[in-house]
């Protein structure tokens, strides 16, 4: 059965064809620049040495879907003959609120659900919406699905989700943490287990999804008990523009002092913060590590608030989850930034982990990267968002 994945943004769309009963990856690719001049498609046949590139206008997702569908089933570079040959569709849902603990088949009742939602995920939601009207509109046969970002985090205790503010906002505004990256977290929780030979629901697993977007989740018998995000992705740890946890009472205080609106606050928390903020050099961290090898201290500075953030969540976690047998690092950096694995993780040998920097010395290759001795297993596990939502949407339909 083959399953069409779909990760509509405002402005994009990434897209993969995968085989299921072998998980194999077909084809995959990236529409941008959707409702704006110069739209493109970027289309990749798995095996073929070059990359398709198509340039032409796409008012909106039905178009670039519509685009997308002509690529795989183009007869030189596509990969099926016709869309009677895609079994299912999966897409990428920001936010179900409290609606939804797992992935769902998409219908009336799912789509009320996520319109509802909306309000809790106004950049995300209305262009996931999209995607899936489109592909209602072009497949109208074919069964979607929706995997949510916050549905791993379902599971967690109400003293875990809770914020200390009048209990009434959470009754009647949905008020309290709802995690995100949570497709990713389940990943790697999963494939950890699967590396440890162990069964999942006989561990305690600390997964750090470290990216321009960061953040980290405790996972008991893999179901997630706590996670750094909360009401939206602004708060927990450092991130590349976001600044994470900080004293709300910031907030009136800069608005006061440079006389804007809170809501003006919000953005610069969102998009000028973070280690950008710190450094006044970069979001990337590729760049900050060169900034401060060249000796730019406010670059260095960046790096260890970042890395101590961390280290203070694994250590909170640790506490919560009585102890941890694995840390798995994901994403961009999680994956290929072997100096933050190390800063993160040197010194921490009374907690249990015994650091190898030689195993460390490695980028975007799944392995052990902990000492042979180490109490706590620290691995390097590459994320896989897409085949999860492929994963998910073959269970429920096929």
């Amino acid at each position: 059965m083959n399953v069409l994945v779909i990760n509509c943004g405002s402005s994009s769309l990434k897209y993969q064809l995968l085989e299921m009963t072998t998980e194999t990856l077909l084809a995959k690719g990236l529409v941008e620049r959707i409702g704006i001049s110069g739209s493109v498609l970027n289309h990749q046949k798995i095996g073929a040495a070059d990359k398709i590139v198509i340039e032409t206008p796409m008012d909106d997702h039905k178009d670039a879907i519509a685009q997308v569908i002509a690529a795989i089933t183009n007869e030189t570079y596509g990969v099926v003959t016709s869309m009677d040959e895609i079994g299912a569709v999966g897409h990428r849902v920001v936010h179900a609120g409290e609606k939804y603990s797992d992935s769902e088949v998409i219908n009336a009742d799912v789509l009320a659900a996520l319109e509802e939602c909306v309000e809790l995920a106004p950049l995300h939601n209305p262009p996931n919406l999209l995607g899936i009207s489109a592909c209602t509109q072009l497949m109208p046969a074919t069964p979607q699905v929706a995997v949510f970002d916050t549905a791993f985090h379902q599971t967690m205790p109400a003293e875990s989700y809770i914020y200390a503010i009048p209990y009434e906002y959470y009754e009647n505004y949905g008020v309290r943490r709802y995690g995100f990256h949570g497709t990713s977290h389940k990943y790697v929780a999963e494939r950890a287990a699967d590396m440890l030979g162990k069964p999942i629901d006989e561990l305690k697993i600390i997964t750090c999804h470290l990216g321009n977007g960061a953040s980290v989740s405790a996972i008991r018998n893999g179901k997630c008990i706590d996670t750094s995000m909360g009401f939206t992705p602004l708060e927990g740890l450092v991130m590349g523009t976001r600044s994470g946890d900080l004293d709300p009472a910031i907030i009136s205080f800069i608005a006061d002092k440079l006389d804007i609106k809170a809501d003006d606050v919000i953005g610069i928390l969102n998009k000028k913060s973070g280690v950008l903020g710190i450094s006044g050099v970069s979001s990337d961290f590729r760049d900050l590590e060169s900034a401060a090898a060249d000796g730019n201290e406010r670059a260095l500075l960046a790096l260890s608030v970042f890395a101590h953030r961390v280290r203070f969540y694994i250590g909170a976690y640790m506490a919560e989850l009585n102890g941890v047998d694995a840390l798995v690092f994901t994403a961009g950096l999680g994956e290929n930034g072997p100096d933050m694995r190390k800063a993160i993780c040197e010194n921490m040998n009374n907690l249990g982990i015994e650091f190898d920097s030689v195993r460390n010395n490695i980028r975007g290759k799944e392995t052990i990267i902990s000492a042979e001795s180490s109490k706590v297993k620290v691995l390097l596990i590459p994320t896989n968002e897409e085949l999860m939502i492929a994963r998910d949407t073959y269970r429920l339909t096929k």
